[in-house]
């Protein structure tokens, strides 16, 4: 059902959107990655929508994605929440996948906070540390601005030089060493999955530059930086990448490791919302 989403349809989303949910002042939206749930401290959830009554393409289901929207509010100004996110990898559309994104900006989104889940390239770095991601390497060989969608949400080609905002990065390496998390500085490559990396790919992106690697997130970052809305991206290294460790790699490992650091998360993006959103 892919070519159920155009660009115009997307705008008339976004207007039946606002009509129905009245968002008002619309900060920002958040993306959670695998296994991790988000919990905004001086904010109220109100509205948890599915996506499937959002988005004119079908759902595929994908453990640890419940695929909704939650709205937060305080007073007049809301959150929009992406509860699990699409993939590539899952058979949808680079349109599809960014389509949250751009639903957020047409709606007033001037910021993306996501989070994800990534595997270490870097020995030094352990499962479980946060990294703050500073540049990224695209792989997935595709581009959400490909065609119609480039032209009818910002510059067809946009600059890409401080895409992961510099002044929002060193505020969440601050309140992260503040809260005594290990925290990282690093560089997102993205790969399109769903199979997990080969111990020469893991050497081979390493040797790029790589600092973590994942399946998803630049496409959204792409969109946004398209659209004009600053982005913020933490990755939880729940995993060591192939050839690192001496046993096999799962989603299961995945799934845990974020579940595991979700209170460390949780943390620092209340941290976040309260210094960056005032």
């Amino acid at each position: 059902m892919s070519s159920a989403l155009t660009p115009s349809v997307l705008r008339d989303l976004a207007r039946e959107f606002g009509d129905r949910y009245q968002p008002k002042k619309l900060r920002a939206l958040m993306v959670a990655g695998s296994g991790l749930k988000l919990e905004i401290p001086g904010w109220e959830a109100s509205e948890k929508i599915p996506m499937a009554e959002i988005m004119p393409f079908d759902m595929h289901h994908l453990e640890g994605h419940d695929h909704s929207i939650t709205l937060w509010r305080r007073g007049e100004e809301s959150l929009m929440v992406m509860n699990g996110r699409f993939h590539l990898y899952q058979g949808y559309s680079p349109a599809e996948v960014v389509a949250p994104v751009r639903l957020a900006a047409l709606l007033g989104a001037e910021l993306m906070l996501a989070t994800n889940a990534t595997g270490s390239l870097d020995p030094e770095i352990p499962a479980g540390s946060l990294v703050i991601i500073s540049d990224h390497i695209n792989l997935q060989a595709s581009n959400p601005l490909v065609g119609a969608w480039g032209r009818d949400f910002g510059p067809q080609f946009p600059d890409m030089s401080d895409t992961y905002d510099p002044e929002y990065r060193k505020i969440a390496l601050r309140l992260a060493r503040e809260a005594g998390f290990e925290v990282f500085e690093g560089v997102y490559v993205a790969m399109l999955g769903p199979s997990f990396e080969t111990p020469a790919e893991v050497r081979m992106l390493g040797k790029l530059g790589g600092t973590v690697v994942g399946m998803s997130t630049v496409p959204e970052v792409i969109a946004a930086r398209q659209a004009g809305m600053k982005n913020l991206v933490i990755s939880l290294a729940s995993n060591p990448a192939a050839g690192l460790v001496d046993r096999p790699l799962t989603h299961q490992e995945v799934m845990e490791a974020g579940q595991e650091a979700a209170a460390k998360l949780r943390i620092l993006l209340g941290r976040l919302v309260e210094n960056i959103i005032r």
